[in-house]
């Protein structure tokens, strides 16, 4: 839907921004928490440019990650991607997965349903599309680089939800049982 914006009035909104104070993991609710999970993908470094492949530039696939172990008395993991620079006044919202096993220590690529692939969806929230899927970067043309952040939270007990809920309802509902997070910070440009 961004990628429709004009390259003229992307870049004439090249200064609007939700910022990265915006970010789950830096509310108050959650910026005290330690960053004490590595997260990673094989498909691009940590601050580094994600590959088309993910993006609404190419096929669309979730990319894949993995990540260290969570504190032992974890019950569930939170994975929860954001554009901080999205021209709005929240991040946008790329995947909301609300109730993955604290086993899990890796998702392969396409893991996640996206607009052209099927895949899981059972744990998913609603993107900032409305939709329970993994939502392709794809910043308007000449708007410059956008940052995604990838975070994952290890949580104290496990959130139940009818049906794929939203970003407020996840982050109210993980408040005062988050024991630890990681980061994995990607970025994308359109050409």
């Amino acid at each position: 839907m961004l990628e429709k914006i004009p390259r003229g009035l992307g870049h004439a909104l090249r200064g609007v921004r939700a910022g990265f104070e915006t970010i789950a993991s830096e509310t108050p609710a959650l910026s005290g928490i330690e960053d004490v999970i590595a997260l990673e993908s094989p498909a691009f470094e940590d601050g580094g440019s994600i590959p088309p492949r993910h993006t609404a530039d190419g096929e669309g696939l979730s990319p894949p990650l993995s990540w260290s172990a969570p504190p032992p008395t974890s019950k569930a993991l939170v994975l929860l991607v954001e554009d901080p620079d999205a021209p709005s006044p929240e991040p946008l919202v790329h995947l909301l997965a609300w109730d993955l096993p604290p086993t899990l220590r890796t998702l392969p690529e396409g893991q996640f349903a996206s607009p052209d692939h099927g895949g899981l969806d059972e744990v998913l929230g609603r993107n900032a599309y409305l939709r329970a899927a993994w939502l392709p970067p794809d910043p308007p043309r000449g708007h410059g680089p956008h940052l995604y952040v990838f975070q994952i939270f290890a949580l104290a007990e496990r959130l139940n939800f009818d049906g794929h809920p939203g970003r407020s309802r996840v982050l109210a509902g993980m408040e005062g049982r988050v024991l630890a997070k990681g980061l994995l910070l990607g970025t994308y440009e359109r050409p």
